[in-house]
């Protein structure tokens, strides 16, 4: 569904390390653009193969690293279907359900300054709601609420599908799920979720869920391509691809174009846009533990097992997929332990993955949703194996 693919299971592929001293620097640039070719030919082949079944005409890559190792930003396609100008590294995307980990940074950070707690109850910040009083802040992160998504609720669908342009508020996105019973407190997707850990950012810190982004996140950080429709700069819809949806539960507007800055629906639970470069400098800072103190980065990366709904130290090879504050941790079986999340709105897949080991980061994205049979990670995949041959090429060769 929209806005909540979590990655499964990554198709194989090596984990590519960070240069050693003994790579000579005069190897670095040749094999920069050694790997810059032929990973244009990855996406080109993937263009061909993907782009008319799925109905996208762009798709963008960006991989960075620890090390000083040079980024790798590569392009391929149109920016609308059937011909525009070529997509390029400047592009913008809807970052959908990557939102969600800025938001539960968000209510981390406050719990740091000691103004809440994400052991609160919901009675608490949001008494308006009183069949959900008992439910937690973590609860509500970790997907253990119970509460029904809104995304999934078929009047939405059809307010959706009838005008996507529609102006929804907070108020009238709740009203789809209010009154349906609560579900158990077990591992279950909710944008619901997401939208109460917004209201209560902004309860908490008594501002705009807009303006603790900015100040908090994205003014430090520098990330000037990113922003929370409607409050983005003029020529913001311009630097996007159009979107389009091959969701069958839109029937008015299978394979057509939706509007690139109408997010209004998504909010605090996908509401972002952002370019890949930008990204990838979040997600580091993430990882890193930049943004939260130890406390509270060790309880974003706290995981609930998607397949029990239990509490888990770690991933394993039984138990593959660990959900956190936002986050999600699983055992790629050749790549090893990796944090992932592929976001989706009606008519954008951004995926990253960021590798611990290495610190390497590869960012994705094209600009089409679909329901089922998503390939954006086979083409992690192939982007996997082609980087790793691009290594070994690169090592020196004893005699």
């Amino acid at each position: 569904m929209a806005l909540a693919t979590v990655t499964a299971a990554i198709v194989s592929g090596m984990v590519v390390s960070g240069s050693g001293p003994a790579v000579a620097h005069a190897v670095v640039e040749p094999s920069v653009r050694s790997a810059t070719a032929s990973l244009r030919s990855d996406l080109e082949k993937y263009l061909d193969a993907q782009g008319t079944k799925d109905h996208f005409s762009a798709v963008s890559l960006r991989v960075t690293y620890a090390n000083q190792r040079p980024d790798i930003s590569v392009d391929a396609g149109t920016s609308r279907y059937g011909g525009g100008r070529p997509v390029n590294s400047k592009a913008l995307w809807q970052i959908g359900s990557n939102t969600k980990a800025f938001t539960s940074v968000l209510l981390l950070q406050l719990e740091a300054e000691g103004k809440l707690s994400i052991r609160d109850k919901l009675g608490k910040w949001l008494p308006q709601y009183p069949a959900w009083r008992d439910v937690t802040i973590k609860q509500l992160l970790s997907m253990t609420s119970g509460i029904p998504s809104y995304t999934e609720q078929n009047a939405f669908l059809k307010d959706f599908d009838a005008n996507p342009s529609t102006r929804f508020t907070l108020e009238r996105l709740m009203s789809y799920v209010e009154g349906l019973p609560l579900g158990p407190a077990k591992y279950e997707y909710s944008n619901t979720n997401y939208l109460l850990a917004q209201m209560i950012v902004e309860r908490a810190s008594h501002d705009t869920y807009h303006e603790r982004l900015a100040e908090r996140i994205i003014e430090p950080l520098g990330m000037n391509d990113t922003c929370l429709p409607p409050d983005c700069p003029p020529d913001t819809a311009s630097r996007m691809p159009t979107p389009y949806s091959t969701h069958s539960v839109l029937p008015k507007h299978l394979n057509k174009s939706l509007p690139r800055l109408r997010l209004s629906w998504a909010q605090g639970a996908g509401g972002l846009v952002s370019s890949l470069r930008d990204m990838t400098a979040w997600d580091r800072a993430l990882y890193s533990g930049r943004l939260l103190p130890s406390a509270q980065q060790r309880e974003l990366e706290s995981l609930v097992s998607a397949k029990t709904s239990k509490p888990i130290k770690s991933v394993t090879a039984d138990d593959p997929i660990g959900f956190g504050l936002g986050v999600v941790k699983f055992v790629h079986p050749v790549a090893g332990t990796v944090w992932a999340y592929e976001g989706a709105t009606f008519g954008n897949r951004v995926l990253h993955m960021y590798f611990p080991k290495t610190g390497m980061i590869i960012a994705l994205a094209v600009n089409s949703a679909v329901g089922e049979g998503d390939t954006l990670p086979d083409l992690a995949g192939t982007v996997y194996k082609t980087l790793s041959a691009q290594k070994a090429q690169a090592l020196p060769r004893h005699q």
